[in-house]
């Protein structure tokens, strides 16, 4: 590569830029640049053309137009090893323009705001960035462009290295960056403005334009003969398991992940101290505990040890030496949580084939986005389930009243409940599942299912369904365990049918008006 001797610089975020340019500035390269950029580095004493100075032409059209020019065009897309180009560029007095470094009008930021005008989305719309960028990235075998301010770093070390060249291959992964930048850059244009009829902004746009970055691929898919690859969204501030960092352990399969991502969103519905235990993406094990992460855990385990062995394993809290050295007791896939102190990692040490993988804290985010669905030649698009009940709000509809117990009982079944497989029954003590039953095809062999896996008493259990019972032998088959109060959506044709089998068995019934399908 050729030594670097011009560079345009317009960015809208400043972050780093006057060390960049300083830098170039050490190797006597010439900056170009507009507007509020031109007029920081100025400020901070680094020497600078306007790009108006140098076209000889004025921006215009209160700045939409600043840098289409045949003479920042020309610099950014003629080969200078073809001597054609080379030749028409000195015709017409273009000087070849070897570097680029550009960041766009912030137009999701823009249109993410409640008040936000069509007028102003569309003044965020960048032309002229997105333009030299495109030109330069098409031309990156002579020209380097930034898109990212978070590379300036190391292509200001790679300059100090080779005296001010760039190699080919850092030019090339620059190029391709920006090519996804501006993909995503249009895509959010198009999201937005095929989401307005007229002036009423629908929930979803008529073209869904969505962009993953790869993290990593996978050995294989579900299964061996399958592959996989495992992308995450490329703005994901909640805490998740894309976000999540790998401290020890075997890389993870496809399931791992798939099973990690379950027990992450379902810990995030619980204040007090959680644990949870995932096996083949349903929960065969949860608990709380006020004082003891590991009793909380121990718990969660009680609900089922069989299907427990080979689990994943999800806490709300920093992971203790006590709860490691019960986890390390028996054989687990992996575990997510907020943390693991020293003594915990010690521990897991002496089991190395153990995954564990940290998230961002667990408090202060929002959850929000979409769901999404592959089906074959299409892809279903919904709202996130974020929804939750307010047990003072329950609608009781037995002659019993639940007991104080009884809704705390409640409360922590309909949360577990809203994760599992539909159909989907729990059977719980306030503080600990008893019995899962998911993923059947009637509700009353879930709740026969559920029986069937508990471990311990179904006596003095409350029983969570997340749908309504087409039939009263659901609840039959709980009053026959045990089971003294019943949560559900309620909104069958029989509701009548199955209210009348929990006041003949003595039970106390809630309905929540919530679903909670999950297939």
């Amino acid at each position: 590569m050729a030594k670097i001797s011009q560079a345009l610089i317009s960015v809208s975020d400043k972050t780093g830029i006057i060390e960049l340019a300083e830098k170039l500035k050490s190797f006597g390269v010439r900056i170009l640049s507009t507007g509020g950029t031109a007029k920081l580095l100025q400020e901070k004493g680094i020497e600078v053309t306007e790009v108006a100075d140098y076209t000889g032409f004025p921006e215009m059209l209160d700045g939409r137009v600043k840098t289409l020019h045949p003479k920042v065009h020309g610099g950014l897309l003629g080969q200078r090893g073809n001597s054609a180009h080379v030749k028409k560029m000195k015709e017409h007095n273009i000087d070849p323009i070897d570097m680029v470094v550009v960041n766009l009008y912030p137009f999701e930021a823009t249109v993410a705001k409640p008040d936000c005008s069509l007028e102003d989305a569309i003044e965020n719309i960048d032309i002229g960035g997105p333009t030299m960028l495109r030109s330069a990235a098409k031309n990156h075998r002579d020209v380097t462009v930034i898109v990212d301010a978070g590379d300036y770093e190391k292509i200001m070390a790679e300059m100090d290295k080779s005296g001010g060249e760039l190699s080919y291959d850092t030019n090339y992964c620059l190029a391709k960056k920006v090519f996804q930048h501006t993909a995503r850059y249009d895509g959010a244009i198009t999201n937005y403005l095929t989401s307005l009829d007229g002036e009423n902004k629908q929930e979803y746009p008529a073209v869904l334009t969505v962009q993953y970055e790869k993290m990593q691929d996978m050995r294989y898919g579900e299964n061996p003969h399958q592959t996989a690859a495992f992308y995450r969204e490329l703005i994901n501030d909640e805490p998740s398991i894309s976000n999540a960092v790998q401290l020890q352990g075997k890389e993870l399969s496809f399931n791992n992940i798939a099973d990690l991502n379950s027990a992450i969103e379902l810990v995030k519905e619980f204040e007090e101290t959680c644990a949870i235990i995932i096996k083949h993406n349903n929960a065969c094990g949860v608990a709380v505990d006020a004082d003891s992460l590991a009793e909380a855990y121990r718990k969660a385990r009680a609900c089922d040890p069989v299907s427990a062995f080979g689990g994943v394993i999800g806490f709300n809290r920093v992971v203790d030496k006590e709860t490691a050295e019960e986890i390390t007791s028996t054989f687990v896939e992996a575990v997510i949580a907020p943390g693991f102190d020293e003594d915990a990692l010690a521990v897991f040490g002496e089991k190395k084939n153990v995954r564990l993988l940290k998230t961002p804290e667990l408090a202060g985010f929002e959850q929000c986005g979409y769901d999404m669905k592959k089906v074959t030649g299409g892809l279903l698009v919904q709202s996130r389930d974020l929804a939750r009940i307010d047990v003072s709000e329950l609608k009781v509809v037995s002659k019993k009243q639940p007991t104080e117990d009884e809704l705390k009982a409640m409360a922590f079944a309909w949360k577990v409940c809203k994760h599992v497989k539909s159909n989907a029954i729990i059977y719980a003590h306030p503080d600990r599942t008893v019995g899962v039953g998911a993923g059947q095809m009637s509700r009353v062999d879930s709740s026969k299912i559920a029986i069937l896996k508990a471990q311990s008493p179904v006596t003095g259990t409350v029983m969570a369904s997340d749908a309504f019972f087409p039939f009263r032998d659901g609840i039959d088959a709980a009053a026959e365990a045990g089971a003294v109060a019943v949560i559900q959506p309620g909104g069958s044709i029989r509701d009548e049918e199955v209210i009348a089998a929990a006041d003949e068995h003595g039970m106390a019934m809630v309905f929540t008006g919530i679903r909670h399908f999950k297939h």
